[in-house]
Formats: C-alpha cells, sequence, structure tokens
C-alpha cells in the first residue's frame, strides 16, 4: 500500500537573521510561491500546505492558489508547526517538512527522501550530501553528520566530525565525509511523539534539534543525494539563488 503523504512548508515572518523572508521577490515570485511550486511537483506528495504564524504570508499563499494554514506564533521550530498541521489533517501516513527558505527545492530530491520509508522500519529520514569542503568542516552552519552500517545517523555537529588530529593522511583521505541537508521526513506517530520531547542539553549546545530525537531512541536514515539547491538563510545569499533562476 502506497504512504500518503503530506508536505509541510513552515514559514515565519520574523526570522532573526532575515526579517520578511518567505515574502522577498525572487524574479517575479516569492520565494514561498518557489518553495510551493517546486515541492508541489513531486508526484509522491499527497498535498502541501504551508504552515505559517503571519497574516501577510497567509494572503500571498491564497494569493497564487496554494494551500495555507495558520499556526501558534510560539512553536520553536518548523518541526512543532508540522506538528500543529497534523493534528489538523488527519489521515496522512508521512509528514515532510520542507524547508521555506529553499526556492530551487527539487522534487526528485523529495521522492529520493520518501524512498526510504519502503523500508518499514524507518522513522525519520532525512538527506545527506557528500563533497564536504575544509572550509564546510569549519563553517557552524554547515551541519556535519555521521552514519552506521544501516545508513542510520548517530551524530550531527556544527564542528568537523569525524575528528581528524590524530587520523592518517590515508584514512582522511578514504573517509566518506558528509554534510546534512535539513530536508525531514516523518512517520505520523513518530512526529507526534517528537513535538512532546522536552528540549536535551546536548541539543541546546549544538542548537540542533535532531540530537533530541536521537538522545531519546529514535533513529534518522541518512539518504544520500548528489542534489544540492543553495538555500536563502541571509540577505547575502540571495545573489547566489537570483543566479541560479
Amino acid at each position: 500500500m502506497e504512504n500518503k503523504v503530506l508536505g509541510v512548508i513552515p514559514a515565519r515572518f520574523e526570522s532573526s537573521r532575515f526579517p520578511g523572508k518567505p515574502l522577498i521577490d525572487l524574479k517575479g515570485k516569492t520565494m514561498i510561491q518557489r518553495v510551493y511550486e517546486g515541492a508541489s511537483k513531486s508526484k509522491l506528495l499527497s498535498q502541501v500546505i504551508v504552515a505559517t504564524d503571519d497574516q501577510r504570508i497567509v494572503d500571498t499563499v491564497k494569493s497564487f492558489g496554494g494551500q495555507v494554514e495558520m499556526t501558534d506564533k510560539n512553536h520553536p521550530s518548523g518541526t512543532d508547526r508540522c506538528g500543529e498541521v497534523l493534528s489538523r489533517n488527519t489521515g496522512y501516513d508521512i509528514i515532510l517538512n520542507i524547508q521555506g527558505d529553499e526556492p530551487l527545492v527539487s522534487a526528485e530530491q523529495i521522492d529520493q527522501l520518501l524512498s526510504a520509508f519502503e523500508d518499514p522500519k524507518v522513522q525519520i529520514a532525512t538527506l545527506g550530501i557528500a563533497g564536504v569542503t575544509e572550509e564546510d568542516k569549519q563553517n557552524p552552519n554547515r551541519i556535519k553528520l555521521v552514519k552506521n552500517h544501516n545508513n542510520d545517523a548517530f551524530y550531527f555537529s556544527r564542528s568537523a566530525i569525524p575528528n581528524e588530529v590524530n587520523g592518517s593522511e590515508a584514512a582522511r583521505k578514504e573517509f566518506p565525509f558528509l554534510r546534512h541537508i535539513g530536508l525531514y521526513a516523518f512517520r505520523s506517530d513518530v512526529l507526534q511523539q517528537l513535538v512532546k520531547l522536552e528540549k536535551t542539553k546536548l541539543e541546546q549546545i549544538e542548537s540542533l534539534e535532531q540530537l533530541r530525537w536521537l538522545y531519546h531512541g529514535f533513529s534518522i536514515r541518512i539518504v544520500e543525494t548528489k542534489i544540492e539547491t543553495p538555500n536563502i538563510d541571509v540577505p547575502e545569499d540571495l545573489e547566489k539563488v537570483l543566479r541560479y533562476l
């Protein structure tokens, strides 16, 4: 039986690093419209809903014919926003959290991620990509990860992992370093459990919510992809995305 998948795009207006980011103009379309239309190209998604906390975003999404729901302003993360949308939209097997600052989101990337759920043991899935540069390793905004022989993550970090100080040159050259791409998919029952978990000290140290899930014993399947699309985190990222467009 095929899984019924709900795609949710969390979109806050008051981003600390780039206020109003979802409504910036990207060659004639707002960012939120480009994310919505890109995600909707995946034939594996039964429905796509924008989850926001701002009436301006609600109005914009409705203006291009998209589905949108107002959610609590006090949610600490996009995952919590997805959980609220799920609570009002039952009957879905998998919830896909689509980053609202990925205007070039790829349907192929989404389909790769959702393929992980062909394995009934998978609870959560996310993406990893090879080709980690020395600059990436030192950049705390580039999240690094390591996985086990089952392709499940056992740690994510803003630091360079694994630590190479005592490694041989051959090992450093051969090790498959991976960087995280923050597209998440959850089984519905798992997401309902995740949003009830209290923050952990480990999560707060790294400022990475997926460490809370690992700490509490949930598994995160890593799907390797060769597709990477630039996101818009700060205003300086705009130029790179505009070049792609």
